[in-house]
């Protein structure tokens, strides 16, 4: 059994991973400041602290196997408008990170990038050797990570993987995903189920897609958590390992919708928005690498799992009003 060190346990995919360490019998110690993340996402039996990033060398020392790291803000709106935010805790953050896994002899690291370091794809699936040529901060903060890593792992023999994906699903026990506001596709259309909006939006009905909406790649928040498990078996001193993960398939936005009102039994109202700027037809990744490198393979890839889980997170959390 093994000691890691979880930043950014306290969100949606940190919380299902130091989840799944403590199941498998490790000694998790999260770090988390509490500002996107949830006290009560912390797993029973995992130590936690309340603290940023940054002050990692207070929590790191040679004892600590590996660090897991997933402290990062996300949101690629808010990183247009506010730039700067993402800079100093996506890059500053971990460059400190780091820093700190350097002076403490920590020679592991697992590291929960983005697909959005590609930006618009030029193939489909994406694969790890597609330009990286991020549109947004968020993206390319991220990048700018993986290349921090690259450089650490080349001049200090840091044993280190990137886990490059698109779109997180689904539920894990008492962790879910909720976001404040919220972005993604699945909770807000499970919000018009639960009542909390009127309908969901359909930004363009007109893609060449076979029902003319946009497909994207969704992934069990439980089959990611694995890989990332795997990932630090995996995980070899000197290399950066870069691995994107997908289910094998993408589904259309009416896919989406389609499979809530079956799973949910509510009708769910749709309205037809104008295209987003910058929304891709399809974005779907190549798992290969993943495959042949981590043994990683998903066993959750049905759209109608991925719903009914998150569905059931979604109304614990609305009647326990959190």
């Amino acid at each position: 059994m093994s000691k890691y060190l979880v930043t950014g346990g306290a969100g949606y995919v940190g919380s299902v991973v130091a989840a799944r360490l403590v199941e498998a019998g490790h000694t998790v110690t999260v770090v988390d400041d509490l500002s996107t993340g949830f006290r009560e996402a912390v797993p029973a039996g995992a130590a936690f602290i309340e603290g940023r990033v940054q002050n990692a060398a207070k929590w790191l020392d040679a004892t600590c196997d590996a660090v897991l790291h997933f402290a990062a803000y996300s949101q690629v709106g808010e990183s247009v408008a506010v730039p700067e935010k993402y800079w100093a805790n996506n890059v500053g953050g971990t460059m400190a990170l780091l820093a700190a896994m350097r002076d403490a002899g920590v020679g592991r690291l697992v590291f929960s990038s983005t697909a959005a370091t590609y930006g618009e794809p030029v193939s489909t699936p994406v694969t790890e050797t597609d330009p990286t040529a991020p549109t947004s901060p968020y993206g390319a903060s991220k990048l700018a990570v993986d290349h921090m890593i690259a450089g650490e792992c080349a001049a200090h023999g840091l044993a280190a993987v990137s886990l490059r994906y698109f779109n997180v699903a689904g539920a894990h026990g008492t962790c879910g995903e909720r976001h404040a506001p919220e972005s993604h596709l699945i909770p807000l259309v499970l919000q018009v189920a639960l009542g909390k909006r009127d309908f969901i939006s359909v930004y363009g009905d007109d893609y060449p897609t076979p029902d003319g909406t946009c497909v994207r790649d969704y992934i069990h928040v439980a089959d990611l958590a694995e890989a990332h498990l795997l990932a630090l078996t995996a995980a070899t001193a000197g290399e950066h390992l870069v691995c994107n993960l997908g289910n094998g398939n993408g589904f259309s936005v009416r896919e989406v919708v389609e499979t809530v009102r079956e799973v949910t039994g509510h009708e769910i109202p749709e309205v037809v928005a104008p295209r987003r700027a910058g929304d891709p037809a399809i974005l779907v990744a190549s798992a290969a690498r993943a495959h042949e490198r981590l043994g990683w393979r998903p066993t959750r890839a049905g759209l109608a799992d991925i719903v009914a889980d998150a569905w059931a997170f979604a109304r614990r959390t609305e009647r326990s009003g959190a």
